[in-house]
Formats: C-alpha cells, sequence, structure tokens
C-alpha cells in the first residue's frame, strides 16, 4: 500500500516537471521568436521634430515593425494652433480593452505617454519605464503622423 503511494506521488511529480518542462519551451520559443523585433525597436531612432513648425490638421502615422508586428501602432494626431493638442490611438496591441486604456506598467497607461508628448510639445519625453518598446513604437507612430504636419 505504502509502495502504491509512492509510485503514484512519483508519477505526479513527473507530470508536474513534464507539464513545467512544456510550459517553458513555449514560453523560450516565444521569447526567442519576437527577439528580431524587441531588438528592431530597442535600435529606434525618434527623431527630434521642430515642434514649432506644424499645420494644423488631423494627421496618421504608425509605426510597422520589419521584423514582427506585435508592436505595431497606428496614432491619430490633431495639431490646432500650431501646437499638437491631441493623440488617439487608432490601432494598436495592448493598450485598450473594452475603449478604456489599460495599464502598461506600474499604473500608467499609453495614454501618459501622449499626454507627456502634448504637454511637453517634444518626442523627447521619458518613456513608460519598463515598457520601453511599447513606448517606442507609439513615439515613432507620432513622430511619423507630425512629419507630415511640418511646414517646409
Amino acid at each position: 500500500m505504502n509502495n502504491s503511494k509512492s509510485r503514484k506521488g512519483k508519477r505526479r511529480m513527473w507530470i508536474i516537471i513534464g507539464i513545467v518542462g512544456v510550459i517553458a519551451v513555449v514560453m523560450g520559443g516565444g521569447f526567442l521568436a519576437t527577439a528580431p523585433g524587441r531588438q528592431e525597436l530597442m535600435n529606434v531612432n525618434i527623431a527630434t521634430l521642430d515642434f514649432r513648425n506644424l499645420r494644423d490638421g488631423t494627421y496618421l502615422g504608425q509605426y510597422s515593425g520589419t521584423k514582427d508586428h506585435f508592436r505595431d501602432a497606428k496614432v491619430e494626431v490633431t495639431v490646432s494652433s500650431g501646437k499638437v493638442s491631441g493623440i488617439k490611438v487608432i490601432d494598436g496591441t495592448n493598450v485598450y480593452k473594452e475603449g478604456k486604456p489599460i495599464e502598461i506598467r506600474n499604473g500608467l497607461t499609453i495614454e501618459d505617454l501622449n499626454s507627456k508628448v502634448i504637454r511637453e510639445q517634444s518626442l523627447q519625453v521619458d518613456v513608460i519605464s519598463g515598457a520601453t518598446l511599447t513606448s517606442n513604437a507609439y513615439l515613432k507612430a507620432i513622430e511619423n503622423a507630425l512629419k507630415q504636419a511640418q511646414i517646409k
């Protein structure tokens, strides 16, 4: 009887080890699969645009990764009286749920990043700590919209 319990216990242990192993392999594979896209966003250059020379209007901008599309972003930027007055997310992964912004990291949402850009009238803002790649994707999308608004 004791021997039977011992075998069942060992079998359970091996099942648990197997399940944990499968989960680790799947997560590791996902991590490796997204590595090129993460590297691309880590090295993306956010331009220093002159926010003093913007034409009024509404402009669409997007960031689309060349290595993967996990953090693609599309925004609508409104410029009024020569200043960025609004930034609306049109499309993006994991930033809204049921129409409400979701926390990306430490209680912050993508709306907080957009508010910094509007408040500082600059793309050179602090990104959301712990969500640097997502922040970079949205900043690049905003930059692409504002390039259209530049007065040449």
